[in-house]
């Protein structure tokens, strides 16, 4: 597997933890634990154990454990776009660019299992960012962490996006609020699928799998909302 290095801002850590093998296994374990215990029952002390270390080693890099999550949803927001970037410089028309945006999104694209943060792969940090990232931001420190400018990956992607959505047909009103909804359409959709089956005809009983029938349900409400709208002639 690639181990990559994204530069995170230095508002979200205390020490860079991708700049020590502490750091590193801190991360790594960080990822292992929030996908086995949930960050309700996360806590450093027992991340330190598992590291065997200390707390004290833990909070030299971090102020808390949401501090830590918003670190990994930030980490994960940037690869996304480095994705977008990467995937979609060469793509001439908007429509097409957005196919291969929602493709990313819906992590259809087998590449991404290649790649490492850390030593962990990025699937299971997405599983993080897929049942835990809400709690980011509903939160009572919301206004807060957001003054601190700590939702700056989140918008600069959902931007990135929207610019696309504005290409495709200037007069839709709500690029942002489509891009964002579609993002959390993509963890939501996969969780209801393997915990709450009612909730979408999205399934882990159907032939396709799950990331394919997530990208077909995301294409197919993003492409029919655009057209609906009459375009400015």
């Amino acid at each position: 597997m690639l181990d990559i290095s994204i530069v995170i801002e230095e508002e979200y850590y205390n020490k860079d933890p991708q700049s020590t093998e502490l750091g590193k296994n801190i991360i790594s374990a960080s990822i292992s634990l929030l996908n086995e215990l949930g960050f309700e029952q996360f806590t450093f002390k027992k991340l330190a154990e598992k590291i065997k270390s200390t707390e004290a080693s833990v909070y030299r890099y971090f102020d808390n454990k949401l501090k830590m999550l918003l670190y990994l949803t930030r980490w994960y927001w940037a690869w996304l776009e480095y994705q977008i970037d990467y995937q979609t410089h060469h793509i001439r028309t908007p429509e097409e660019k957005l196919k291969e945006i929602l493709k990313i999104l819906s992590y259809s694209q087998t590449e991404t299992s290649q790649i490492t943060i850390c030593g962990t792969d990025t699937i299971s940090l997405r599983r993080v960012v897929m049942s835990e990232s809400d709690k980011t931001y509903l939160n009572k420190q919301v206004d807060e962490i957001n003054s601190q400018g700590l939702f700056r990956g989140f918008k600069k992607l959902c931007h990135k996006i929207a610019e696309v959505l504005i290409e495709i047909n200037p007069t839709y009103g709500y690029p942002h609020a489509l891009v964002s909804n579609i993002l959390e359409t993509t963890h939501q959709q996969t969780f209801f699928a393997n915990h709450l089956p009612s909730l979408t005809e999205i399934s882990t009983k159907k032939e396709q799998s799950l990331n394919v029938q997530v990208y077909d349900f995301i294409e197919d409400m993003i492409f029919k909302v655009l057209k609906n709208v009459p375009q400015q002639t």
